[in-house]
Formats: structure tokens, sequence, C-alpha cells
């Protein structure tokens, strides 16, 4: 696998990665990051929030951000410099997710890109978007 350098991207470019949020991808996060907040791991405690049921960590779907740059566009040797987030909407164990990232400015000279990244539900609600700041490969 290579990823893409600074001559091969150019503005309107993107890739996309789909997935569905298990319980487990859940519990997994929770127990890597330490983030045990009960708004995602008890259903007793969640029911009773505005979201009528556990969500998913707003972070792991930023982490699929990441995936999607360091896998896909620019891809394998990418260095994440900065990314912005803005959580709009909850998304629910068992929702289809798909992060999407757009070439939005490239910077050939400090060979820099910048992209529009967002996570859509299934259902085609924005749930994330923000702003990646990437050196690619060279």
């Amino acid at each position: 696998m290579e990823g893409k350098t600074i001559s091969e991207l150019y503005v309107g470019q993107t890739a996309r990665l789909s997935k569905t949020v298990s319980e487990s991808d859940v519990y997994l996060y929770a127990g890597i990051t330490g983030d045990f907040n009960p708004a995602h791991i008890n259903q007793v405690y969640a029911r009773d929030t505005v979201f009528k049921g556990r969500i998913v960590h707003g972070m792991l779907l930023g982490g699929f951000i990441s995936a999607v740059l360091a896998t896909r566009l620019p891809g394998p040797g990418t260095i994440y410099l900065r990314q912005t987030l803005n959580f709009m909407a909850p998304v629910a164990l068992g929702d289809t997710v798909t992060a999407t990232v757009e070439v939005i400015e490239t910077d050939v000279e400090k060979k820099r890109v910048r992209f529009k990244t967002v996570c859509t539900r299934h259902d085609g609600v924005v749930v994330l978007d923000g702003e990646a700041l990437v050196s690619p490969p060279r």
C-alpha cells in the first residue's frame, strides 16, 4: 500500500469508509480510552437521557476519519497535523456511519493538504463535521 503524494492530490478528490458500530466497538473503545461515561455503556442510565438510549463515543467517529486519511486518501505515510470536530447529532449502537474526506486545499510549497471531514449516519444525517490538515506521504 502506498499513499498519494502532494502531486497526486487535487481539490474535490474524495474517499470514504463505512462502518456499522457494534456494542463491542463501544466497549472496546471505552476500555482502550478509559471513557466509561454511562451515556455510552449503561443502558439503564442512558434511557433517561435526552438521547433515550446509549450513544457511540464521538471520538470513535473521529477515529473513522483518521482511518480514511491513513488508509485511503492520502493513505499510508500520511501525518495528521490538525483536526477540528463539530458533533452534530448522536449515533446509536447499530447505526452505520460513513466517514468522508474531501480535499479542499493543497499547499505544494509546504506539502500540506486541507480536507473537509464529515461523518454521516445511514439515514443521511450529518453527525460530525470538521476539517483536517495533513502532510501527505513523500
